[in-house]
């Protein structure tokens, strides 16, 4: 939000620097990031002066040139050539010297010494649109007073340089959106620092109607999402430019001026934060406003040239036939104020800061109006800024007020009470405040004192602030004016012992594993848990839902997330499409879910909501490049299953205590569940399905594991560490080409082979897969090498045999399995 110094100024006298200002609005929480100078015409009129016109002949060489001579007060005429058709002897009027640069527009000219039709010139006589104020180019300037020649330019039409200062509001200071809403609050700062300054609110008391007739009707159809609505009738009006002050103060702040009854709500709604709409009166068909919802589906054109659909929720102002207006938010393209117009209908409102947010949302749109209708403006301001732009429209355009305001306000908004212990005031501060300090701040901020009792003050907060609704607020409210320095640091230091917790444990665990992943190639991601409702189509079942935001921020951020791939896909689908498609990614992050059997009760109102640590991983692309020694080499799903396998394995979870089963996700296209031999779940990991790689945009295969964190930490912090001395013996090993269906996995065949011998048997590798010629049709060929140790003694060749065959009877029966 950008705020004018010399604005600023109107609404509080203060001798503060624009700098000094800065950081003195930063002190109170209103952060000012940066101060910029504003020249209110490009260039500052530097190098222009007044002159006095000596001589005016006319040019032999043109019929429309005239030579002149000039006295700039520098001692000697100086001789222009100039082709004003009104220039003339005895005038007063504006010189760019040599050497001045000229705007126009975007482009730029210097003044330089030259020759015009064989003439000498010595600088050029200057029009309005030539030096920036004004728009007429009919003829020089002549000014009618008497001025020293050499006189500045900058000094005779008092040119004021202004400062913009850009000020970071915080989402729950809409209070603070206007220069005086800044002003309030540097008024109490001020306050509290001896140099107490009235604010100056501009007056309205001469607001009167000028006739009794010519009001049009409004109605009111949903009170809820309209609390109070005002408007005015002015008539005979008339539409122009603005007068330079107003369209100064609006371009400082970046505003681009349009006309005087425009830039009169502009104004109003930087100056005061009171968003006004004004609408043709010609265009408000049947002499009628109605506050009103449109049928679902309803065209409407708004103010950019766009026509969108009306959705049935939308609060509408609309005439006795047609929408004119998104309410709070977007002005209609066929109901605005034009040159031709001559009357208008001034709207001043109070609608709700929920209906607004969503129907912007449900649109795009994001103006100057939505924007401070959505966070809460002030309910009881609409009257008095109303009359304000109605004195502002009848001095800059004439016209008529026509009857008295009409404002329906049927439940009246009251100031807030908010009762404050002075004791929990200065536990929460940790220093001791006077009392009287607190009130007269509290004061200061404009929150009446209604009464004290019980070492406690009862206090009024005023309806425009909604940030205001607790005692914690009031102090954070009184804290940033007292001023948080002024709290010193306490001369104790006070400290706490606690037991190494579950939660100690699991970070620790995870910073082993976020580093064992970052050494491997792997990145780290962070995604917000915020995601879109759309994700989880089809996905949820009777029992589980998503948890969702009963005002999210947009239809992208309406739930919390149920699962890490999608916001690991979203990342993916940004860095392919920036040529970045070989990825190895990792994220801690939680997860949430609605268990939608369960109830919320009084005494657990959060029962059916759940949330869980997971663990992700992500592989699409290359897991290696290629070079000149070995090509490029695509990653595939047992690249993802050892990486798992290293993970549980680096926590003292070994191969030997998982299974892994096929199992049927609507993530994956192919799944295998990751599970403890007791059957307890640790995870999925599997080949992402295309439909749901499709909802992402991404095109290219990825591969998906989800740990469950607290369990693997479960599992693992129960691990005792055990030291085994290295083994004395040599390892046997043997190969075994085995014949089997290929529905059988290398799972089952392990967990055969493992509870064939679990004493002496080491590992069971897979080092070869063969499905083709000369097998049986829906036959595949496993060859697996087997190591078998016994730390006390070499083993015998009998031992070996007859683990072996019991091996391969156990394969026989259970898998139905033949040796090659």
């Amino acid at each position: 939000m950008n705020i004018s110094y010399n604005w600023l100024k109107q609404y509080i006298d203060f001798s503060l620097t624009p700098e000094k200002l800065a950081d003195a609005l930063t002190s109170i929480g209103l952060e000012t990031g940066g101060v910029e100078e504003v020249e209110s015409i490009r260039g500052g009129l530097r190098g222009i002066v007044i002159g006095k016109v000596l001589t005016c002949e006319e040019h032999p060489n043109s019929d429309h040139l005239h030579i002149t001579t000039v006295d700039l007060g520098t001692g000697e005429p100086t001789q222009i050539v100039c082709g004003a058709p009104n220039v003339a002897a005895g005038q007063t009027v504006v010189v760019a010297t040599v050497g001045t640069t000229l705007y126009d527009g975007d482009k730029e000219f210097a003044i330089k010494k030259s020759k015009i039709r064989g003439v000498e010139s010595m600088g050029m006589i200057c029009a309005e649109d030539e030096i920036g104020i004004g728009t007429s180019h009919d003829g020089i300037i002549v000014l009618d007073q008497e001025i020293k020649p050499g006189t500045p330019a900058a000094e005779y039409y008092n040119l004021k340089s202004d400062y913009v200062l850009e000020v970071d509001l915080t989402p729950n200071r809409i209070d603070a959106a206007s220069h005086y809403g800044v002003a309030r609050d540097l008024s109490a700062w001020l306050a509290c620092h001896d140099n107490a300054s009235q604010l100056h609110r501009p007056s309205v008391d001469s607001f009167k109607a000028d006739r009794n007739d010519g009001a049009i009707a409004v109605e009111v159809a949903d009170a809820q999402a309209c609390p109070r609505y005002s408007g005015l009738t002015i008539r005979n009006i008339k539409v122009a430019e603005s007068p330079e002050w107003l369209k100064t103060l609006l371009s400082a702040i970046g505003q681009r001026p349009i006309n005087n009854v425009v830039d009169i709500t502009n104004f109003i709604l930087h100056g005061m934060g009171q968003p006004l709409h004004c609408f043709d009166l010609a265009k408000v068909k049947g002499d009628k406003v109605v506050v009103r919802h449109c049928p679902e589906g309803t065209p409407f054109t708004t103010l950019d040239g766009v026509e969108r659909k009306l959705d049935s929720r939308d609060l509408m102002i609309c005439n006795a036939e047609e929408p004119m207006c998104i309410a709070g938010v977007f002005g209609g393209l066929d109901s605005g104020v034009t040159e031709e117009t001559t009357s208008v209908f001034l709207e001043s409102a109070y609608f709700n800061p929920t209906s607004v947010r969503k129907t912007a949302r449900r649109h795009g749109l994001n103006t100057d109006a939505s924007f401070r209708y959505e966070r809460g403006t002030d309910p009881n301001a609409t009257v008095y800024c109303i009359k304000l732009a109605a004195l502002m429209i009848k001095e800059l355009a004439g016209g008529e007020i026509c009857g008295d305001i009409i404002d329906l306000y049927p439940e009246v908004i009251k100031p807030f009470p908010v009762k404050l212990d002075y004791g929990y005031f200065n536990a929460l501060v940790g220093k001791a405040i006077p009392a009287e300090t607190i009130d007269s701040i509290a004061a200061s901020l404009e929150m009446e004192i209604t009464g004290h009792e019980d070492n406690a003050v009862t206090l009024l907060v005023p309806t425009y602030r909604v940030d205001v609704q607790r005692p914690c607020d009031v102090v954070e409210d009184v804290l940033r004016i007292y001023g948080y320095n002024n709290v010193e640091f306490s001369s104790e230091l006070h400290s706490s012992l606690s037991f190494k917790t579950m939660t100690d444990s699991s970070n620790d665990l995870r910073e082993l594993i976020s580093n064992q992943l970052s050494a491997t190639g792997f990145n780290e991601i962070l995604n917000n848990s915020l995601t879109a409702e759309s994700y989880y189509e089809g996905l949820t079942d009777e029992h589980s839902a998503p948890v969702k935001l009963l005002n999210p921020l947009s239809n992208d951020l309406n739930v919390m997330r149920m699962s890490l791939l999608f916001g690991g896909l979203e990342v993916i689908e940004h860095n392919v499409n920036r040529r970045d498609g070989d990825l190895m990614l990792y994220e801690f992050g939680k997860v949430y879910q609605c268990d939608t059997t369960v109830e919320s009760t009084a005494e657990n109102p959060i029962a059916p909501y759940k949330e869980w640590e997971h663990l992700g991983l992500w592989l699409t692309g290359n897991i290696r490049t290629g070079n000149w020694a070995r090509p490029e080499e695509k990653a595939t799903i047992y690249d993802l299953k050892a990486i798992v396998a290293n993970i549980l394995a680096r926590l003292g979870i070994s191969e030997r205590e998982i299974e892994l089963k096929k199992t049927d996700d609507k993530l994956y296209s192919a799944a295998l569940s990751i599970n403890t031999r007791s059957g307890k779940s640790l995870g999925v990991m599997g080949i992402v399905s295309k439909s749901m790689l499709k909802r992402c945009g991404v095109k290219q295969e990825v591969f998906f594991a989800e740990l469950d964190w607290n369990a693997i930490v479960k599992l693992s912090i129960k691990k005792k560490v055990t030291f085994s001395p290295l083994p004395k013996t040599q390892a046997v090993k043997r190969d075994l080409a085995l014949l089997l269906d290929k529905a059988v996995t290398m799972a089952q065949v392990e967990k055969v082979v493992r509870d064939s011998e679990k004493r002496l048997l080491r590992e069971v590798t897979l080092f070869d897969v063969y499905e083709g010629k000369n097998l049986e049709e829906g036959k595949k060929s496993y060859a697996i090498t087997m190591m078998f140790q016994d730390d006390e003694k070499t083993l015998q060749d009998k031992q070996i045999e007859a683990m072996m065959t019991k091996i391969i009877n156990n394969l026989q029966k259970q898998l139905g399995a033949s040796l090659r």
